[in-house]
């Protein structure tokens, strides 16, 4: 009950988030809030930085919430994106890149590499028992079929 409530907040509270940085200064590299300064590093001002750091909360935020409540087998197709986020959340954290969103795919690869194999696997696998499942109700359907009619001769 309470986890529920804190998830449906924490999903109401997303919007808000996403536009954290309108309120950051656009003539300043510096933000003095209440939680401390925020530099904005290699950013112009911390208003574009404010920007990118909660487009990147944001992605995580949605896609891990997103990973934890699925039920579905497929759920480990969520870690793909969510790991690209985590490390595009890095690259912006991390004030000694000169760059963002660039290498960033590149670098979560072998961590998204064994994921994806292991979800076509567990999908081969799926699909042969499925296919074998087909074609015994098909068998079935077809013997069915001829004793009906074989009944009516």
């Amino acid at each position: 009950m309470i986890s529920g409530v804190f998830l449906s907040f924490l999903l109401i509270a997303t919007p808000f988030l996403f536009y954290i940085y309108k309120y950051a200064p656009t003539d300043s590299k510096e933000w003095n809030t209440i939680v401390g300064t925020i530099n904005a590093g290699n950013f112009a001002h911390a208003q574009s930085y404010m920007h990118a750091l909660f487009t990147k909360v944001t992605f995580v935020l949605m896609t891990g919430i997103w990973f934890l409540t699925s039920k579905n087998w497929w759920k480990y197709a969520i870690l793909v994106p969510l790991t690209m986020f985590l490390f595009q959340l890095a690259g912006v954290i991390n004030h000694k890149n000169d760059y963002i969103d660039e290498f960033d795919f590149w670098y979560s690869l072998p961590i998204i590499l064994p994921i994806l194999i292991f979800l076509i696997y567990i999908s081969y696998q799926i699909g042969k028992r499925s296919e074998s499942n087909t074609m015994d109700l098909k068998d079935q359907v077809d013997d069915e079929i001829s004793k009906i009619f074989s009944d009516k001769l």
